[in-house]
């Protein structure tokens, strides 16, 4: 089955993988999905990643982040452009998520980064997803 929005797959897989209490997923690996794995990973979301590489078929496999006390790391998160309907921010309009306890992920010319590091660079783009 063809996948036309990566970024809403990968979301949807993680918030299935939480309400299944399953410790990892694997989701296709691509470009995209594998910056914005790795912004989680460095914003302390998720434990790591790494590419699995079975017959041909280049796959991420991502190990969540949960205790015992708090639960999943990500507590929740939304995909704000889509294919149907793109939001692009100017570097004015990038939201903060949840007074900085979350982060926007923002697709640039410079590549895939948090919001926050946008604002620094002064450079908008398109308003991928929000976690916290």
């Amino acid at each position: 089955m063809a996948i036309n929005d990566h970024v809403a797959n990968l979301l949807a897989r993680l918030r299935n993988a939480q309400m299944s209490r399953a410790d990892q997923l694997e989701v296709p690996a691509t470009g995209v999905l594998q910056n914005v794995v790795q912004i989680l990973k460095e914003e302390g979301f998720i434990k790591g990643y790494r590419v699995v590489t079975e017959q041909n078929i280049n796959r991420l496999r991502i190990a969540l982040k949960a205790t015992p006390e708090a639960g999943y790391a990500i507590k929740g998160m939304r995909r704000m452009s889509r294919p149907g309907r793109r939001i692009y921010v100017g570097k004015d309009d990038i939201p903060t998520v949840k007074n900085g306890f979350g982060v926007a992920i923002v697709s640039t010319s410079k590549g895939v980064m948090t919001g926050e590091k946008a604002k620094k660079l002064s450079i908008g783009g398109e308003l991928l997803c929000e976690v916290w």
